[in-house]
């Protein structure tokens, strides 16, 4: 299972930079470029809630699942 954060497409339909939404929600712009890229294993509740209120967004616009197929093995 992966939960992928798209945070990049909110922020380019907001217009937003990073460094923008980094202060906007209290964050450094190292730790928003892990976010971006996926760099994480987990985020709190609170800094989505950060995240949702500066890009005016619901949390389902900012995460998407994708199966990852099972290697099988011999």
């Amino acid at each position: 299972m992966a939960i992928v954060i798209t945070l990049d497409v909110m922020m380019a339909k907001r217009k937003i930079r990073s460094r923008e939404l980094a202060a906007a929600i209290g964050i450094t712009e190292a730790n928003l470029s892990l976010m971006k890229n996926g760099k994480i294993k987990g985020i709190k509740l609170d800094t989505v809630d950060r995240l949702c209120k500066a890009l005016k967004c619901q949390p389902g616009d900012l995460f998407c699942y994708e199966e990852i197929p099972r290697q099988k093995t011999p």
